[in-house]
């Protein structure tokens, strides 16, 4: 007699399956969990005609106790499911692929809920698999039950099969283990310990390279890894054949809405992985997924070992006085949720609110209401914290220029010998009709930053648009900041086109001025463009590459460069805080995601309401110390309006 196999559930599914492995296998037949599955079962199938989410919940509470492999098959509308595998003890068990399969699927879902719910009045009974359907889905796991019992490797251990029940057409998909499942999560509680940072060599990957990982290393593994429209982590693929550039957009699933993540390089498949990768940052970002936060107390009770919250810039009094204001003052006796980051001005381990730590934690709960900015992902972990302080410096430049409505040195693109730079400008221009400007924005850390303006020419459509980049090499700024202009473009000119009334009120009541959004499109306005005349009056001379930024010898290493950073922001009195970001799903691969924060430099904010001044003085003392201003700025002399960052 061969192996011993174990059927859960009733239906013609069970029945099938039943058929097909007895014979060789003896097989035991139970309706529920109930019933206890017999010790001598080498595989336990649980099997349903209609999918009942519950059942694979008392499937995982029943058995990973217990030790069983076991595998699921069902029918959920008119989809066929088999897999996973489960190996109880081993991340990636069943909740972890509904979990993925119903996130990817939730947008087309919703879809196909909305016009069944416009075209019949309601929702129609769910349409019961035919006999047919069934079958053909029963042989799928016979085939997987013998792999198992035969010693072999199941096709559906780690993978789900789906099987359109209409045409009986099946695939085979991928899933990544999700940390914060309950069943098979198994993420460690954040520690000082491990937040420690020992800068190790990185050496680059070409002299003229701020990279140590190629992309090309991760080809093979960030599409197959993580984009999937059924099961992935990232879904929806779209080529932008609009942008004067190569870009392409994916999308995180989300429970609230997808967010759109973009990569932009002049190749559509370097495009693809780059928009991977910052769609894997922003999932990072979102809220602790690698570590369990432990630590809840009050400020007054950390403070010895914490960072002081209002030094980040938090909001003025009377804003926080506002009717219906979505936060409340810093409080030092209210307990908070902290995690641990890494201080390098310190040299020591420092605890963070969590809600500094993850930009979409505690909104409408805290004291600030945090955005991405210094999120960064990279090859190594020292790459993503120059990354991540270079996204810092660059939010900061701008925002310091615009506050204090500086005359900025202008840029003469061709100058700065640069080929590629030079072809994306005349591109650029050609392509669109907008004329570039360029702008140094370099603060007082020294680290080349860039604004890119990109003013039409013609009367019709989106008027101006800025964007900004910082590097250590000036004109990767500046392709930075070109890329992201070119990149949304086109989307600015299709919302003006279709919701220009509702921009033209933010002209005249910044309060309108409400979502990331609208900071763009007001300033998609003609009559916007006067605000921006302390950088496009013209008077300046343009200014060369050689004259504006100073060159530096190139290092071998990438740490090397982010020690130099570092050590700049310390003799500057600025502290640069680390906090690990990392997850099981980036760590596979050895991708490294981390928040930079450093308290004084201005953080970026959306929403004019929203606006984050207070405790910061480097905007009203930086001015004077570049030689922009003969003294020291007060308050009431910065920029009123709200910012025109995309």
């Amino acid at each position: 007699m061969g192996a011993v196999v174990a059927i859960v559930g009733e239906g013609l599914l069970a029945d099938f399956v039943c058929e097909a492995l007895s014979g060789p296998h003896q097989v035991f037949r139970q309706t529920d969990f109930k019933a206890i599955v017999p010790e001598a079962a080498e595989l336990v199938l649980v099997l349903q005609d209609d999918w009942n989410a519950s059942v694979n919940q008392e499937a995982e509470a029943a058995l990973q106790p217990s030790g069983k492999i076991w595998l699921s098959g069902f029918a959920s509308s008119d989809e066929g499911v088999v897999g996973p595998l489960v190996r109880p003890g081993t991340p990636g068990c069943s909740q972890c692929a509904d979990m993925r399969r119903q996130m990817a699927g939730r947008g087309q879902e919703m879809s196909e809920l909305q016009m069944m719910l416009l075209v019949n009045g309601g929702m129609p009974r769910q349409r019961r698999a035919s006999r047919t359907a069934l079958w053909q889905l029963s042989r799928l796991l016979a085939a997987e039950a013998r792999r198992v019992l035969q010693g072999g490797r199941a096709r559906s251990e780690g993978r789900v099969y789906l099987m359109n029940m209409n045409t009986l057409e099946s695939s085979l998909h991928f899933f990544l283990p999700d940390p914060l499942c309950p069943v098979c999560g198994r993420i460690p509680d954040d520690t000082p310990a491990a937040s420690r940072i020992s800068l190790q060599p990185n050496p680059k990957i070409s002299a003229s390279s701020y990279r140590c990982r190629p992309l090309d290393d991760l080809k093979k593994v960030l599409v197959k890894d993580y984009l999937d429209d059924r099961t992935g982590l990232l879904k929806g693929k779209r080529i932008d054949l609009v942008s004067p550039f190569a870009n392409v957009c994916v999308s995180l699933p989300l429970f609230a809405q997808d967010e759109i993540t973009a990569g932009r390089t002049h190749s559509y498949v370097e495009s693809e992985l780059t928009a991977i990768l910052e769609g894997l940052e922003r999932n990072c970002g979102m809220a602790p997924r690698g570590k369990r936060t432990v630590m809840n107390d009050s400020y007054r009770h950390v403070a010895e070992q914490a960072l002081n919250p209002v030094t980040v810039g938090v909001y003025t009094k009377e804003q926080y006085a506002q009717p219906d204001f979505p936060f409340q003052p810093f409080d030092p006796d209210r307990p908070i949720d902290w995690v641990w980051g890494y201080s390098f001005l310190r040299e020591r381990p420092i605890l963070v609110p969590e809600l500094l730590a993850y930009y979409s934690v505690g909104f409408g709960e805290g004291f600030v209401n945090e955005a991405s900015s210094g999120c960064a992902l990279g090859g190594s972990l020292e790459e993503a914290v120059l990354y991540g302080i270079l996204e810092v410096v660059e939010r900061d430049s701008f925002l310091m220029t615009w506050y204090a409505q500086l005359p900025v040195p202008r840029l003469d693109p061709y100058s700065a010998g640069d080929r590629q730079l030079r072809l994306m400008v005349d591109r650029l221009q050609a392509v669109t009709g907008y004329k570039l400007h360029l702008f140094n924005t370099t603060m007082e850390n020294g680290i080349p930053s860039v604004v890119a303006i990109a003013k039409n020419s013609k009367p019709a459509g989106v008027n101006l648009i800025c964007a900004a980049g910082a590097h250590l090499d000036p004109v990767r700024a500046a392709k930075s900041a070109i890329h992201e202009l070119a990149g949304i473009l086109p989307m600015l000119g299709e919302k003006l086109e279709t919701n220009r009334e509702d921009y033209v009120p933010m002209l005249h009541d910044a309060s309108l001025v409400r979502q990331m959004e609208d900071h763009s499109m007001l300033y998609s306005l003609p009559e916007a463009e006067e605000r921006l005349h302390f950088l496009l009056d013209g008077s300046r001379p343009l200014r060369t590459f050689d004259e504006e930024f100073k060159l530096k010898d190139r290092r071998a290493d990438l740490t090397d460069d982010l020690k130099d950073v570092i050590q700049t922001f310390g003799r500057l009195n600025l502290e640069v805080i680390v906090i690990d970001q990392s997850t099981p799903e980036t760590l596979r691969n050895g991708l490294y995601c981390v928040k930079v924060l450093i308290p004084g430099m201005l953080p970026m904010t959306f929403g004019h309401h929203l606006t984050r001044l207070a405790g910061l003085e480097r905007v009203l003392t930086v001015p004077a110390e570049l030689g922009f201003r003969k003294q020291r700025l007060a308050i009431d002399q910065l920029n009123p309006h709200p910012h025109p960052f995309p």
